[in-house]
């Protein structure tokens, strides 16, 4: 399941970025997703809505060549299949625009389908709060998390957390305190972001359009009431081997870290054909839909797709009642407390367990 998933991101990131090149019937249908594309990077705020179109029963599927023991909870399976990740973002200027410091609100969900938050976050100015709702990842995992009524006295900032309830911590604070973990971003060494230089840039777009104009099909169909579909169909190993082929002159102009796979690396990936459909209205993007299905390893699999929904940015707010605790507050509580309870390995393997999946 995680390799098919990791597909549908390269999958996305490559038919999302194809845009304006080709056939004349490519390039119309090119431009058109380009100038879709252009303007979500004006927006100063946008969401995001990213699901599973599929069932239990395909999920269990995908992990059928998993070890005995290792195999996918059937609450996990029926939980994603009706999962919702949800993303917002608020910045001072235009997205395309905006570096660290322009965001004022940012906010993320994992729910069900009945809406309820597994996870919540949101940032909001220099604070950003968060709750977890501990009993039903606890549920899902089938670790449960330990009795808040067990937990000792010094534990009171994270019976907060196990409790379902908001909790408010500095981001600063946090950020500093991930910098002395990972010995990163101290106050006399800013941390660098590795960059592409201009005329980078322009290869890699140049490789990238060359490659979708030979190996990627595009159709489009429209609506009265505004609203046309763009399809976009190429062959999986193909594309990506031909991609990071023509990227791999350019390796050492990447930046550091910045890997460049193989065809040898791609030589046992599926070569079905891999769709993705946008849906535009009135020009704009609307959503993405990427059919995985052919990319799975099991015949067994008849549904599965990501889709992607895009709206307007809804402004995060701080929520009510909110309590505010240091980081290292925390920290002391779960490492100090609840260690000493013995608590701390039975709740570590529960939320490694329930993330993982």
């Amino acid at each position: 399941m995680r390799k098919t998933l990791t597909a549908a991101a390269v999958v996305t990131a490559v038919l999302a970025g194809s845009a304006a090149c080709g056939t004349v019937e490519n390039l119309s249908a090119g431009q058109k997703l380009d100038q879709a594309f252009e303007k979500l990077g004006k927006e100063r705020s946008l969401s995001f809505e990213l699901d599973l179109d599929t069932d239990a029963a395909s999920l269990k599927a995908l992990d059928a060549d998993a070890e005995p023991g290792e195999e996918m909870p059937d609450e996990i399976a029926e939980w994603l299949s009706e999962a919702r990740f949800s993303f917002s973002v608020q910045s001072k200027k235009p997205l395309e625009d905006s570096g660290e410091k322009d965001f004022t609100g940012m906010a993320i969900k994992v729910s069900g389908a009945d809406g309820a938050a597994l996870f919540e976050y949101r940032l909001v100015g220099d604070d950003f709060y968060l709750r977890v709702d501990a009993e039903a990842l606890g549920k899902m995992s089938g670790s449960p998390m330990p009795p808040v009524d067990e937990l000792p006295d010094e534990a009171e900032a994270f019976k907060k957390v196990l409790s379902g309830e908001w909790i408010k911590m500095s981001a600063k604070e946090m950020e500093d305190v991930r910098g002395t973990l990972t010995g990163e971003g101290g106050p006399d060494e800013p941390s660098a972001e590795p960059t592409l230089d201009a005329g980078t840039q322009k290869k890699l777009v140049k490789a990238l359009r060359g490659v979708i104009a030979r190996e990627v099909d595009f159709k489009t169909s429209g609506g009265s009431d505004g609203t046309e579909h763009i399809t976009a169909t190429a062959p999986f190993r193909t594309l990506l081997t031909e991609l990071f082929d023509e990227l791999g002159p350019l390796a050492k102009q990447l930046p550091p870290g910045a890997e460049m796979p193989t065809a040898k690396d791609f030589k046992g990936a599926p070569n079905s054909k891999v769709k993705a459909d946008f849906t535009l209205k009135n020009g704009e993007l609307e959503e993405v839909s990427i059919d995985l299905a052919k990319l799975a390893e099991t015949a067994k699999v008849k549904k599965l797709a990501l889709v992607l929904r895009v709206g307007e940015g809804t402004k995060a707010v701080a929520p009510a009642g909110a309590t505010e605790v240091s980081v290292e507050e925390l920290m002391d509580a779960f490492f100090g407390g609840i260690a000493e309870e013995g608590f701390e390995e039975e709740f570590v393997d529960g939320l490694d367990e329930g993330f993982e999946e």
